[in-house]
């Protein structure tokens, strides 16, 4: 038994450290590669703008679906030239305020539609695809619901499609309207920060694949239509599609520079809500795709960046089986003082998180001024990453058995300052607690009991690692109901 709880949890450990030795791989890249925006092919004059197509996709976005619009519509661009497709699948009264705004607008000039689909086959994919079949322009920009793209975005990103006609994309990076609002808001733009600037970044600069993050962005039409349209067979039809597209030879680009705001979750329901759905979503593209990227004509090189990118989820079933087996260890290692050579041996695995602190902190210098103090909060970064786990071990299970699920949306409500409740008040926010959330408890409890066993053991070394994960679960657990049964 001892011999099984051994290789298990050295297994387990073992994958862990292969993903985060990979941060270090990619900080040397960055390093090498020293990465910066290219300069378009050519200036393009605004006599020549080509025909631009934005399309919002929508669904119950009362809060923030007026922004949207507004901001859209103060895009430096010619009117004449630009078309809006309002792409509105909602079941409330967000459709009566979208209604009422494009008729405004039209009579303003605006060349803008509001496509109300009383159905929402296909979910946002489907939504894009049926816009898709009226939209005029030869280039589509895509912004979800919680973004407000500055007027120059497309000043900014169209000359690079018209300078190199294989380009099929251009990925802006996600700028953060609420980074400041709590603790919860800075750890997902700690995140996000290190998914741009390292990954998307450096991937992009090594001519590996990278992916459309599902807004932000412009595609060029007819990438879009060579590489298959839009399909629903995944939760994260951006991942999809951007594979299929560039394993058909379309070139992207990611621009680090340019930047577009959005608004992060305010509350931990529905950011849990937003991680199951790119979790088990990427776990899916991967399962769709991953042969096709090791039997294409595709650099090695290409492949094992694309293989770790769409796989790197896979870790949250090891994060839960690693917290798990951790406090047995304990007792085992008390109990067979023999095995001590075993478990120095394991403390080997401590480099990995230094790959991962290292990978954050270059992402942060790359683009914060003020990184060092950002990353004093890397600590707590990791412990709620450790605390998503049951959350994102569950999209992980659901994926490879193969279990369909709804696209359910991330609740977003205009919040930018600091004290703003607005979300308490809002009927999109999550009120029910889920079975994941009693798990979550459960565990806090069980680290704390690990803990005691740890200090009567002298087996110190394990404490700070239980102390993560205590926090991690408790602080998720506590704030998933906390944020569901506060008072409106």
């Amino acid at each position: 038994m001892e011999t099984t709880f051994l290789i298990i949890y050295f297994a387990a450990l073992l994958v862990l450290a292969a993903f985060g030795t990979y941060g270090l791989v990619m900080v040397i890249y960055y390093l090498r590669l020293r990465p910066t925006d290219p300069k378009p092919a050519r200036e393009v004059a605004l006599s020549r703008y080509p025909h631009v197509t934005v399309q919002l996709p929508l669904f119950n976005e009362l809060h923030v679906a007026e922004r949207l619009v507004e901001a859209v519509c103060r895009l430096n661009y010619p009117m004449e030239r630009l078309e809006i497709q309002i792409l509105d699948d909602s079941t409330d009264s967000t459709t009566k305020v979208l209604a009422n705004l494009t008729r405004r607008k039209r009579r303003m000039g605006f060349n803008i539609h509001h496509i109300h689909r009383t159905n929402r086959q296909g979910f946002k994919a489907g939504a894009l695809k049926e816009g898709l079949t009226t939209a005029t322009g030869e280039f589509i920009a895509i912004f979800d619901a919680d973004f407000v793209p500055e007027p120059e975005f497309l000043n900014q990103t169209i000359p690079h499609l018209l300078g190199d006609p294989q380009l099929g994309l251009v990925q802006a990076r996600w700028e953060h309207i609420n980074h400041d609002y709590s603790l919860l808001t800075r750890m997902q733009a700690m995140a996000l920060d290190a998914h741009f600037a390292m990954e998307q970044q450096v991937r992009n600069r090594a001519k590996c694949f990278i992916n459309f993050n599902g807004t932000a962005g412009i595609w060029r039409k007819a990438c879009i239509l060579d590489a298959g349209n839009w399909e629903s067979d995944t939760l994260t039809e951006d991942l999809d599609l951007s594979y299929r597209a560039q394993l058909r030879g379309w070139r992207f680009l990611y621009l680090n520079d340019v930047t577009v705001p959005a608004e992060l979750p305010a509350e931990i329901n529905g950011l849990k809500s937003q991680q199951f759905r790119w979790t088990k979503g990427a776990i899916e593209t991967a399962k769709k795709h991953l042969l096709r990227v090791w039997f294409s004509r595709q650099p090695l090189r290409t492949k094992i960046h694309a293989t770790v990118h769409l796989t790197s989820n896979i870790v949250f079933p090891f994060i839960l089986l690693v917290a798990i087996l951790n406090v047995p260890m304990v007792f085992l290692k008390a109990n067979n003082p023999e095995l001590s050579s075993y478990f120095n041996l394991m403390s080997a695995f401590i480099f990995a998180s230094i790959s991962s602190f290292l990978f954050y902190l270059f992402a942060q210098r790359d683009i914060r001024t003020d990184w060092r103090n950002r990353m004093l909060l890397f600590p707590v970064f990791m412990a709620g990453t450790m605390g998503l786990a049951v959350n994102n071990t569950k999209a992980v299970i659901e994926a490879v058995i193969n279990h369909r699920s709804a696209f359910n949306r991330t609740p977003k409500y205009n919040i930018r300052r600091r004290g703003d409740r607005a979300w308490q008040r809002s009927n999109y926010r999550y009120s029910k607690v889920s079975a994941a959330t009693a798990i979550e408890v459960l565990l806090a409890g069980y680290f704390v009991f690990g803990i005691v066993a740890s200090l009567s053991f002298r087996e110190l070394a394990a404490i700070p690692f239980q102390l993560m994960y205590l926090f991690g679960f408790a602080l998720t657990g506590f704030l998933s109901m906390r944020h569901a049964w506060v008072r409106k």
